[in-house]
């Protein structure tokens, strides 16, 4: 399944811009960053799940924002992109 991942988090502290850090980390490990705070992920329900964990278990839930979201396949019919960025076909070969 293919998720979109958005948050935001506060960077009013120290402690918020370690958190914010940390978001971003675990979400590179899962997906690719399509903005600054979103990434696009393709995951079976089992890493969902899991990913859902570790973002639960860094975010401030009185101060940050999490937001996941299943995108309905087929994708290209319902994602459109527009500007410079293209993001990964993950049905694709990564090697040419």
């Amino acid at each position: 399944m293919l998720i979109l991942v958005t948050y935001d988090v506060s960077t009013e502290t120290e402690t918020g811009k370690k958190r914010l850090r940390k978001v971003a980390k675990v979400c590179t490990n899962y997906g690719q960053r399509v903005q600054k705070s979103v990434f696009e992920c393709r995951v079976t329900q089992a890493q969902k799940e899991e990913l859902e964990r570790k973002l639960l278990a860094i975010i401030e839930v009185t101060e940050d924002n999490l937001r996941l979201y299943r995108l309905v396949e087929p994708i290209d019919k319902y994602v459109k992109e527009y500007g410079n960025f293209r993001a990964v076909d993950f049905e694709k070969p990564l090697i040419a």
